[in-house]
């Protein structure tokens, strides 16, 4: 075994070495605590909380694997489910297993009427991702016998339930801020394919599926199916450690992928594309008033990525073949956008303001447009974010619960408070 050896003052340690099959390796410090010390990383900047063999980036050279598979070979062969599948056993499924897959998931799409009448209790103008976090928490009161952690069984009945269940619910929380009929699966249709049918069709009337729509949001949800160790995945494995069921976790990541910094940028990168529209200033003279201002630029640069994200590539070729096949009216607002974000990322690309500090486009850039292209509202933006997530979050708490290494998140920390000080009754204050 490989060791690294650390000094510090007078204390000299011993710590093993974990060798990683691609990108850096890692020292094991876990034993410092026995001698007095903690390493303080703000951020975990440079710590990593496991070891795992779900997904590989290196954001040097804007790679992106899932299971040792580039995402652009799962985006132009594979789709959502098969990517779902892929994520959670560690191997492509041959036809029977994902036909039996498949067949598994679609048969779970289906919400019960007390479930709708729980979905009917919110206000209608609550945040999407609030409702979705709460509804993924109760399908737990729903389905209790799904809920046992040690029962493999259980575990891949309640993970075919939230990938099923999160599509038709996000279908209905979209229906529901509209003030439109809810609609019930058809469980002969495509994953994808069923989920627009509805959120958009009208009851009672034929409906088929625009099949480049269909194509663009699978590719979106298979871009956004996992990320390593990020925000939210971080937060439901630290649930999972804590022997949380499913749902619970997957809610916890939920919540957490709602905050703005995380899944909600998208939707800021297209208020300010539309700022940038409607300013009539011209996205050259926004961007040089930003540079001037010191003001952060939303959708350009990653905490990852210090090269192009490849996830953003994948979505600005499926936006643009909308953008080509489906003619948008060049004065329509969506083209109009389009023009506004191609320019700018232009810019970002040969501006050596933005260049030297890898500032490149990433993943929200243009997937707020997709979205919008597809129909939906900024609002539902971060719904599907989460929805492509779900297979990377089951796939991480899983693989957390089968590791033997695991224990139960506690991060450490430096205090720098007072020190121990004696009680002043208040009236001597």
């Amino acid at each position: 075994m490989t060791i690294a050896n650390l000094d510090v003052d007078s204390d000299s340690f011993k710590l093993p070495v974990v060798k990683a099959t691609c990108g850096p390796n890692g020292i094991v410090v876990s034993t410092l605590r026995n001698d007095g010390w903690v390493t303080l990383d703000p951020g975990f900047l440079t710590t990593a909380q496991c070891e795992s063999k779900i997904t590989f980036i290196d954001g040097q050279r804007s790679i992106l694997r899932y299971r040792g598979y580039p995402i652009e070979q799962l985006c132009d062969q594979s789709n959502f489910l098969e990517v779902a599948w892929l994520l959670q056993k560690g191997c492509l499924p041959s036809r029977s297993e994902y036909d039996g897959y498949r067949e598994r998931v679609l048969k779970h799409t289906m919400v019960g009427e007390d479930f709708r009448t729980l979905l009917g209790s919110f206000p209608r103008n609550a945040h999407p991702m609030s409702v979705l976090a709460s509804s993924v928490n109760a399908l737990a009161t729903f389905c209790p016998d799904t809920c046992d952690i040690d029962d493999d069984e259980q575990l891949d009945e309640a993970a075919a339930i939230i990938m099923a269940k999160v599509r038709t619910i996000v279908s209905l929380i979209h229906r529901r801020r509209r003030n439109e009929a809810l609609l019930y699966p058809d469980v002969t249709r495509g994953y994808v394919d069923d989920f627009l049918r509805m959120s958009f069709s009208i009851p009672y009337q034929p409906f088929e599926s625009d099949r480049l729509m269909v194509e663009a949001l699978d590719k979106l949800l298979i871009i956004h199916a996992d990320h390593e160790q990020n925000c939210s995945t971080s937060v439901v494995r630290i649930a999972a450690s804590a022997h949380a069921n499913l749902y619970s976790a997957i809610a916890a990541g939920i919540n957490a992928l709602s905050g703005p910094l995380h899944g909600g940028a998208n939707e800021a990168v297209l208020r300010q594309l539309e700022v940038i529209k409607d300013s009539g200033i011209g996205v050259r003279r926004f961007v040089e008033d930003s540079k001037r201002e010191g003001h952060r630029i939303s959708g350009l640069g990653h905490r990852v990525y210090k090269s192009f994200d490849p996830r953003a590539k994948i979505a600005k070729q499926w936006l643009t073949r909308i953008m080509n096949e489906r003619s948008f009216n060049p004065q329509s607002e969506d083209r109009e956008l389009f023009d506004v974000a191609t320019e700018l990322e232009d810019i970002a690309l040969h501006d050596d303001y933005f260049i030297s500090r890898h500032l490149y486009p990433n993943v929200d850039f243009y997937t707020g447009l997709l979205y919008k292209a597809i129909g939906f509202d900024s609002e539902m933006f971060t719904t599907l974010f989460a929805l492509g997530r779900i297979p990377g979050w089951i796939a991480q708490y899983r693989e957390l619960l089968k590791d033997p290494m695991t224990k139960i998140g506690r991060p450490r920390q430096v205090y720098t408070g007072e020190p121990q000080r004696d009680y002043v009754p208040i009236e001597e204050r």
